[in-house]
């Protein structure tokens, strides 16, 4: 394998948290009274920050947020998750195959990434190498969080590879210079490779892209 580094993307790459995450998002909207279709409330979530998303709700609705909106979604999602959040399937078996150093770069604050990961079984595998956008204070599509976790590994971005699933993460990984590998269905097939990303729509597919034994 080329790569000297592999950096995770966290919800839709390695849990299966955003369907989860935007069903929570759906009912609060509901009960606030407005109707909004689930695919809409999915797509608008998939790697954007929490503050996109509470600007996009009180657009939709026309109205102020309630203060507790965000504590209140933490606290509602981060039940579920320990209920029914998934690691993304294929994921354990392709972590396991690699040899290099993983890490971990979401827009996710950091209890939420430690949460996940744990609820899958996955933390062991990146032990402190977990960065949040919360900590250095920069969403994607702002690169900077690739190019932090890539310092903390000691790695340049050309000798790292990035997982991403999102428009917002490719856009950041590749405006750091790392090499993108994306994790799609056909409807962002064609978007995700203008940007200049490898698809893939499997993990074992993903294990063949990057030559892993």
């Amino acid at each position: 394998m080329r790569y000297k580094c592999i950096i995770f993307d966290c919800d839709g790459v390695l849990v299966d948290s955003e369907a989860l995450s935007a069903k929570v998002f759906r009912e609060m909207i509901l009960e606030m009274g407005f109707e909004i279709d689930f695919d809409v409330v999915l797509k608008q979530i998939t790697g954007t920050s929490m503050a996109d998303n509470l600007n996009f709700f009180s657009e939709f609705t026309g109205k102020k947020l309630p203060p507790d909106f965000e504590s209140n979604y933490r606290k509602r999602s981060f039940k579920i998750f320990k209920t029914d959040l998934k690691a993304i399937d294929g994921i354990h078996e392709l972590i396991r195959s690699l040899k290099v150093p993983l890490g971990v770069a979401s827009s996710g604050p950091l209890n939420k990434i430690k949460l996940n990961l744990t609820t899958t079984g996955l933390i062991e595998n990146f032990g402190d190498n977990i960065f949040s956008c919360y900590e250095i204070g920069a969403w994607k599509p702002d690169p900077e969080i690739y190019l932090h976790a890539a310092k903390k590994l000691g790695f340049a971005p050309k000798e790292c590879a990035v997982i991403e699933d999102s428009l917002t993460g490719v856009k950041a990984a590749i405006a750091g210079g790392f090499d993108v590998y994306a994790f799609t269905g056909n409807e962002k097939s064609d978007l995700f490779e203008k940007l200049g990303a490898r698809i893939f729509s499997k993990m074992s597919e993903l294990k063949e892209l990057l030559d892993v034994e």
